[in-house]
């Protein structure tokens, strides 16, 4: 109920409006974020593991509203794979739920919003099916993309299904509207990419936060972003 509650006051209130920002010289123009670590979350706290995803949705709020102020263009969130789905089915429930719930707080506020993944399964929420085509909410602000029932193999095979053209792979892949993302940041502390979008992180910078997805802070983004101004960006050159 507590949480419930929390979830109600936060999501009518611009998050980022409270925070200090701090002044970046460079900024990546596209942000992908792997919310990793809501079962290990809810282990350590005595609860079942499905407990966790609940309390992942206000994180992706809060990143949502301190990207919007820093002048991020793009976001992308990795919500559930197709590999996710062979877990236990209360489970599954509770992250395709936490995935609904997110996307429709998103749409109350201003964005233009992209769903990436399989409709073909039965697994797809119905409710994100109008998602699938980028929509403009509100004012729109800034692009935030969901991989919902996504697999990487699937984006791929896509291109092959669809294009005779072996030179436009690339252009043909089934999340070819999701541009090169610049920084990657994980939580959760696993340094991996778990198999999302394959063409898009081939040149990214990954930053791997140790805290758990649900422990988010405000200075995590932070310091991800510290570090992007550290980096070389040559793409291979």
């Amino acid at each position: 109920m507590l949480m419930k509650s929390i979830y109600s006051i936060l999501s009518k209130r611009d998050m980022g409006a409270f925070l200090d920002i701090p002044k970046f010289k460079r900024l990546p123009r596209h942000i992908a974020i792997i919310p990793d670590g809501n079962r290990r979350w809810a282990i350590a706290r005595g609860l079942e593991k499905h407990e966790g995803y609940n309390n992942g949705v206000i994180p992706g709020l809060e990143v949502y509203d301190m990207c919007v102020k820093i002048g991020i263009d793009e976001v992308t969130f990795f919500g559930f794979t197709q590999d996710n789905t062979k877990r236990p089915q209360i489970q599954r429930k509770a992250f395709v739920d936490a995935c609904i719930k997110s996307v429709q707080e998103i749409s109350k506020r201003n964005a233009e919003i992209l769903v990436i993944g399989n409709t073909d399964s039965n697994i797809f929420p119905k409710e994100l099916l109008a998602y699938t085509k980028r929509t403009k909410v509100g004012k729109g602000k800034i692009k935030i993309n969901f991989l919902i029932n996504y697999g990487w193999y699937w984006d791929l095979a896509y291109a092959f299904d669809n294009s005779s053209d072996s030179k436009k792979i690339v252009e043909n892949i089934a999340s070819a509207e999701i541009p090169r993302i610049d920084l990657l940041i994980r939580w959760g502390g696993r340094r991996r990419l778990s198999g999302m979008l394959p063409i898009q992180t081939v040149y990214s910078d990954i930053y791997v936060i140790d805290e758990m997805w649900p422990d988010f802070k405000p200075e995590h983004l932070f310091n991800a972003l510290e570090f992007y101004q550290e980096q070389d960006i040559t793409l291979g050159g």
